[in-house]
């Protein structure tokens, strides 16, 4: 899915600094080498992605296919269509369900494995098949993951999601890939970072149209109460919000405020507070090396000892002791 502005680059530093939760739990998501520029299949085919990556995108420029997940789940996939995969479990995508069980050229992407024999420079020029009018051609992004902080994003996305788009869009994108694939000087880095963008442009889109659907945290920042507010804590955590200095921020009365905020999120806005700050507290125990009183000073807590308190009764481990497991 390939439309929309930029999302916005955030310098990552020990003092926690997140613009909004999307932006944050992408943070940790980027797609690095790991690129099939440029597919062309000519039926009957398969291909296996069983990089275990996090999320897998794919974008089908020409023709078609179903996607087969492991747990049985069947979607098909036409021109125009961006689909996301969440991992980590291989799966399949193949022109039609029954070719599996039948005669046919079967393709894998199994690159970033541990025993994988090729490499992210030769998926950049890859080209299947004969090429023919009937051919399908994708663009495939397989999206590696830093830490631990895309967790929460998985969480809220279903096994598979799918988005439209424009055939103009999907024109130019073939073209884009085509170019990449000669590997001239930074063609890598230019699909690598057109994926990335490709990502937030297809989240966005799906969070838009989930409705209800979409996690609690995304609707809250459609909502025109609430946004101010959401936004003001994303971006400064640590500072000491309550239910009133929150209220605010929205312009709203203390009461309003609690009662928009619990049927929207679905807890009160104290315990999402709680919520959020334990979440990033896990991340950078798990991602960074700063102390436990620094790490605690960055969500909100004055001293060590009230911040491993917090953090034990929310995730049943003190943060020493969560840290060495995840270790």
């Amino acid at each position: 899915m390939i439309h929309g502005r930029n999302a916005p680059e955030h310098r990552r530093s020990s003092t926690i600094c997140l613009v909004d939760p999307l932006s944050s739990l992408l943070s940790g998501i980027r797609a690095e080498g790991s690129v099939v520029s440029h597919a062309v299949l000519t039926a009957p085919w398969t291909i296996r992605f069983a990089d275990e990556a996090p999320l897998t995108m794919i974008s089908v420029l020409r023709g078609g296919g179903t996607l087969l997940l492991p747990d049985g789940i069947e979607r098909a996939v036409a021109v125009g269509d961006t689909a996301i995969v969440r991992g980590p479990a291989p799966f399949h995508l193949a022109d039609r369900p029954t070719t599996v069980h039948s005669s046919h050229a079967a393709y894998e992407i199994a690159c970033f494995t541990r025993d994988a024999e090729c490499t992210a420079q030769e998926l950049g020029g890859i080209h299947w098949g004969t090429g023919s009018q009937e051919a399908t051609a994708l663009i495939v992004g397989a999206y590696r993951a830093s830490g631990h902080r895309h967790e929460r994003l998985l969480r809220a996305l279903p096994p598979v999601l799918v988005i439209k788009e424009d055939v103009e869009v999907c024109a130019w994108l073939e073209t884009a890939a085509a170019d990449a694939a000669h590997l001239s000087a930074g063609s890598q880095a230019l699909m690598d970072r057109l994926l990335d963008w490709a990502l937030v442009c297809t989240l966005r889109s799906w969070f838009e149209q989930a409705g209800a659907d979409a996690p609690s945290w995304y609707r809250g920042l459609a909502d025109p109460v609430l946004a101010s507010a959401l936004q003001a804590f994303h971006d400064r955590p640590a500072e000491a919000w309550t239910v009133a200095s929150l209220a605010a921020r929205a312009g709203v009365s203390r009461a309003l405020f609690a009662k928009r905020f619990t049927k929207l999120m679905g807890r009160p806005p104290l315990a999402y507070l709680t919520e959020c700050r334990m979440d990033e507290a896990e991340a950078l125990l798990t991602d960074t090396d700063l102390s436990i009183a620094q790490i605690g000073r960055s969500v909100g807590y004055a001293d060590a000892f009230g911040f491993s308190a917090a953090f034990k009764r929310h995730k049943g481990l003190s943060p020493s002791t969560f840290r060495a497991a995840a270790a």
